[in-house]
């Protein structure tokens, strides 16, 4: 199992700590610590370097977890997926509506209220027989159909290399952007285009996992964590779970 990164020691905090109260009580500047002492070596290589090296690190791991928000369009999505290669599982809330995804395989499962399905996909005339389909579903797994328009744009939410792929490119020239932490953990910054084409927290510690990423142009902030962490998937229980066959009904 791949180790996820280590939090900065006790030593290196209480070394900063003395340092600062040296510089600040005595206006010495010798007493500067090496951002990059005792990392993982990822923070003194170029920009285009780090980021490979990030991409190649993330890939390479067997699990992630990812949350935050992605605006696509007009909607604003929050995520919070655990995710590997032959599945995921988690919820995504969008327009206030939250709706758990479950992939298995090529399996995607997807569980929501009822007032979910009633909305999904705006045609509802609010009668009873919209009423009665939509507490038929509430609650259950619904499995979507490979065939239905609803797999390819959830079954995204699940695809870990998809994701990452998409979501790890920063857009412009990158540059280095110093270094800074997050969740303890030290790590190194990339940015492109001077940040408007995002920006990319790398750890120093362990392994070189992309941390957090402000996508370009306003659009989401992501956090990642547990990675190579792995975790169970099953499949729902028949009595949990409503197959519509070829096309979901709200299609």
């Amino acid at each position: 199992m791949t180790a996820i990164p280590r939090r900065r020691t006790g030593r290196a905090a209480l070394m900063s700590a003395i340092c600062a109260l040296v510089v600040t009580g005595t206006g010495l500047t010798g007493c500067s610590e090496d951002p990059d002492a005792g990392t993982n070596g990822v923070g003194k290589l170029p920009a285009d370097q780090i980021q490979s090296k990030t991409r190649a690190a993330a890939g390479a791991a067997g699990a992630v977890r990812l949350s935050g928000n992605v605006v696509v369009g007009e909607r604003t999505y929050r995520l919070d997926m655990r995710l590997k290669s032959d599945g995921a599982t988690g919820s995504v809330t969008a327009q206030e509506t939250t709706f758990q995804l479950l992939r298995v395989g090529e399996h995607l499962f997807l569980k929501a209220d009822a007032d979910f399905w009633t909305d999904a996909d705006g045609k509802g005339d609010g009668s009873d027989a919209d009423a009665a389909a939509a507490d038929k579903l509430d609650g259950k797994y619904v499995k979507v159909p490979q065939g239905d328009p609803s797999y390819k744009k959830f079954s995204g939410f699940t695809d870990k290399d998809l994701l990452l792929d998409g979501l790890l490119t920063l857009h412009g020239t990158v540059d280095k952007d110093g270094h800074h932490e997050q969740a303890g953990v030290r790590t190194i910054r990339i940015a492109g285009a001077d940040g408007s084409g995002g920006t990319l927290d790398i750890s120093l510690e362990g392994k070189p996992y992309p941390l957090r990423l402000v996508r370009a142009g306003g659009a989401g902030t992501l956090t990642f964590s547990a990675w190579g962490k792995d975790f169970a998937l099953k499949e729902p229980e028949k009595d949990e779970t409503v197959d519509y066959g070829k096309q979901l009904p709200t299609s």
